[in-house]
């Protein structure tokens, strides 16, 4: 249910880009987040994948989240998080809540395409 209130926000802001610019990913996140009731989980960039160049989640409660990603050609897509992947989304929060030292000594990148591809593997995106 999450995953499309978050389309009508993201369609709501593309109708909004009358010149034909769109706000920057986190900020389009951002505000997705805040029309629906939920909270940026992580916003992260996606090295090595051939289509997505970001990926981001907003939370809903403890159990309940959503995956937004940016392709590379500039189109949004976004899905409900669910099953093994929930425990992904908990470990890119994690990092993305860590003081920024953190940053440089734990890597994201390898959770975040194991989660692009469980959630490709799943039927989820494609």
């Amino acid at each position: 249910m999450a995953a499309g209130h978050i389309e009508l926000v993201l369609f709501e802001q593309s109708l909004a880009d009358g010149d034909g610019m769109h706000r920057p990913f986190g900020e389009r996140i951002a505000d997705a987040a805040d029309k629906t009731s939920g909270h940026v989980l992580f916003d992260v960039r996606v090295d090595g994948d051939a289509q997505i160049r970001r990926m981001a989640a907003i939370g809903y409660g403890d159990a309940d989240a959503a995956i937004v990603v940016l392709e590379k050609g500039g189109q949004l897509k976004c899905t409900s998080v669910n099953g093994d992947s929930t425990l992904l989304v908990a470990d890119l929060a994690a990092w993305e809540a860590a003081p920024l030292r953190d940053h440089v000594r734990n890597q994201y990148h390898a959770t975040a395409l194991i989660l692009l591809s469980k959630l490709r593997g799943s039927g989820h995106l494609t």
